[in-house]
């Protein structure tokens, strides 16, 4: 009675192949993140925010919408144009390609202080829809790590319409910055009356940097 040997090349085949598998792996790990192929750091950590704060929509919708609306030179490849952020080609809603941050150009300012406003009207309003898209490109309290400010200064991070504030010396990148550092108080929700951050108030005041 005759043995069956098993087949060489059988025999062969699955270390081959499981080689095989952990090259790809490994391969797919660098890809991802692991192997620091790029001389990435081995590690990255979050950096600090505020659990469970909002931002001021009051603050937001007298001093940050209407920078997004704004006719700003914008520096590219050297060459200095005049645009707005919520352009068809840039943040527009509708026609943007410029990310996540969407504005819709239109968007009214929203009475705060006619009784009809709850919240729940306004968060079906157009100003809270770009309201809601900025803030969403923020680390709450945390400017220095936020797209919404790093991208128009281009700092650390690629952006596609280019430089749009010089440093944050920048009016306007001072009033994101101030913007983003300071969140309602925790007990709020994104409406409360924010009077500390305007001089003199909310109502007649001018939007506070500082």
């Amino acid at each position: 009675m005759s043995h069956a040997r098993p087949h060489k090349k059988n025999g062969l085949a699955r270390p081959a192949r499981a080689a095989g598998l952990a090259a790809v792996a490994a391969l797919l790990l660098a890809s991802c993140g692991g192997g620091n192929p790029l001389s990435n750091p081995d590690s990255i950590e979050n950096p600090p925010s505020t659990s469970g704060r909002k931002l001021s929509f009051v603050y937001f919708q007298k001093c940050i919408n209407p920078v997004f609306l704004a006719e700003l030179p914008i520096r590219q490849n050297g060459v200095t144009s005049i645009n707005t952020c919520a352009s068809g080609g840039c943040h527009d809603n509708i026609n943007g390609t410029g990310g996540a941050l969407r504005i819709v150009q239109t968007a009214q300012e929203v009475d705060l202080s006619d009784a009809a406003n709850t919240p729940e009207v306004i968060r079906g309003l157009d100003m809270y829809k770009n309201f809601y898209s900025a803030q969403g490109s923020t680390i709450i309290s945390g400017a220095d790590h936020s797209k919404l400010l790093d991208k128009p200064l281009v700092r650390n991070v690629l952006h596609g319409g280019g430089l749009i504030f010089e440093s944050v010396d920048d009016p306007n990148a001072k009033l994101f910055a101030y913007w983003i550092n300071h969140p309602v108080p925790a007990t709020a929700d994104e409406f409360y009356p924010a009077d500390n951050m305007f001089t003199p108030d909310a109502a007649s005041g001018t939007c506070n940097t500082q």
